[in-house]
């Protein structure tokens, strides 16, 4: 078996901390693992780092990273990697809806030949718009990642260490762990694993939330939006090139009068937006070559408890 860190990003997760550490624990020695538990605490301003340090001083096997601040789900996770040690890594979330039994079954199609195994949960689990916000969100991140499997991720997931050497020079505060794992294999899989409800709190990723985010990998790690904007200028170019050739064939053939001041303003407005809205895509290209320029950290660690093997 491999030896395996489990890192889990830990905001406002105090309630269901303690449970979790006992089921992970469980099923780890059932299993005989050799294994790390990193808890990454986001800065979510409940007693869930008091409560980190507490069990790492119980437990050599767990270690916690606390943020200097509030960075975002993926920079605590890219934070947790980088610290892992072992062999295999395995990521879930910190509200006990990525049940840690199902741990083995990631494991096992893992040694099937596969780099990067997702732990999909069948059908919708949450509301309508979320649910739809979901898809959309997947499918931005099957446009900037590459691969078939991208619409089946999740943040329950196991990949191997060694895929971290593709991005270890990332250095960008825009961050999506799946979109970096797809620059070093394209060997990933997926299999179907229960989803139980959330034990307290709510969901901290809102409508809102999962379309910026699409926006995010879509802008930051896609060329998608620039296509977009070529293709949708393109098109309103013919359809111009079109009415001009009915309006101009209309007065030659049929000698109907051209229609003059609404006809210019709706051609001026059709052009005008498609300009603002090519001119929007390729500032925000250019906001993020800024940010890249600046190389502002994706996390930084201001605190940290337990004892790494180094």
């Amino acid at each position: 078996m491999p030896t395996v860190s489990i890192v889990i990003p830990v905001y406002r997760a105090e309630g269901s901390l303690q449970e979790l550490y006992r089921r992970l624990v469980a099923v780890a020695e059932a299993e005989s693992l050799e294994f790390e538990i990193l808890f990454v605490e986001d800065c979510g301003g409940d007693g869930s780092w008091e409560l980190i340090q507490r069990l790492a001083k119980d437990d050599k096997r767990l270690r916690g990273l606390r943020m200097s601040r509030n960075f975002g789900q993926h920079s605590a996770l890219l934070a947790g990697i980088r610290a892992a040690e072992n062999d295999v890594i395995v990521t879930l979330d910190d509200d006990l809806q990525n049940p840690p039994e199902e741990i083995p079954k990631l494991l096992a199609r893992l040694d099937e030949g596969h780099d990067v195994v997702y732990g999909c949960p069948e059908g919708g689990q949450h509301g309508f718009y979320r649910n739809v916000a979901s898809r959309i969100t997947k499918l931005a991140l099957q446009s900037a990642m590459g691969v078939e499997n991208a619409g089946k991720t999740s943040a329950f997931r196991v990949f191997r260490t060694k895929l971290r050497s593709a991005f270890a020079d990332y250095r960008n505060p825009s961050v999506n762990l799946d979109v970096l794992l797809s620059w070093g294999t394209t060997r990933f899989s997926a299999v179907t694993v229960q989803h139980e409800p959330r034990q307290e709190g709510s969901s901290g990723y809102t409508l809102y939330k999962l379309i910026g985010h699409a926006a995010n990998m879509m802008t930051g790690f896609s060329t998608m939006p620039l296509q977009i904007a070529s293709v949708m200028g393109f098109a309103f170019a013919v359809f111009g090139g079109l009415v001009l050739a009915w309006v101009v064939g209309g007065y030659l053939v049929r000698g109907t009068p051209v229609q003059g001041f609404p006809f210019l303003a709706s051609i001026i407005a059709i052009f005008s937006g498609v300009q603002l809205f090519s001119i929007g895509v390729i500032g925000e290209y250019l906001a993020r070559a800024h940010f890249r320029m600046m190389e502002r950290p994706p996390f930084v660690v201001s605190e940290q408890v337990g004892e790494s093997k180094d």
